[in-house]
């Protein structure tokens, strides 16, 4: 069994119910989601929208392969309403899944970069990230996200957000 750490995101329609429906499918199709941030609101990163974003970050235990789990993830994605335009770039979505990191593997192929290559950039993801386990070491930084967290200059407004859903 692997723990892989994903941050779920959305910034169109019901956000919070798109992304709970996510969790259920991770859970029923990836493994056990054995934790879950708070929920995160954030303006979106990289681009412009009148859409913020509603993230969070959840810790599974799989026995599938990375590359597997990308498939899987990818097939969720599409299951719940999300098209990919072909752009360049960062656009609105339904639902985004991300793989942040599988315990400490280090991945770099056409497909799939673990760890995620820009989430030390983002507060949005440290953050969440930081509340569930702090204490992991990025793989190829020899870090904890706490101390990643502490050296990130996004200045980013970031808000948990409480959810009754």
């Amino acid at each position: 069994m692997r723990n892989t750490y994903l941050i779920l995101g959305s910034n169109l329609g019901n956000s919070i119910e798109v992304i709970n429906l996510a969790i259920e499918e991770v859970n029923k199709e990836v493994g056990l989601v054995i934790a879950k941030s708070s929920f995160y609101k954030t303006a979106p990163w990289g681009f412009e929208s009148k859409n913020d974003f509603y993230n969070i970050v959840l810790k599974v235990s799989t026995n599938l392969k990375p590359q597997v789990q990308l498939r899987t993830f990818l097939n969720i994605e599409k299951t719940l309403g999300r098209t990919r335009s072909g752009k360049d770039g960062y656009e609105s979505r339904i639902i985004d899944i991300d793989i942040l990191l599988i315990d400490d593997l280090i991945i770099n192929t056409e497909a799939l970069i673990v760890p995620h290559p820009r989430m030390n950039q983002r507060m949005f993801t440290l953050m969440p990230l930081a509340e569930i386990d702090g204490n992991i070491v990025h793989p190829i930084e020899n870090k904890t996200i706490k101390q990643i967290l502490n050296e990130c200059k996004d200045d980013s407004e970031v808000e948990i957000v409480v959810s009754d859903q």
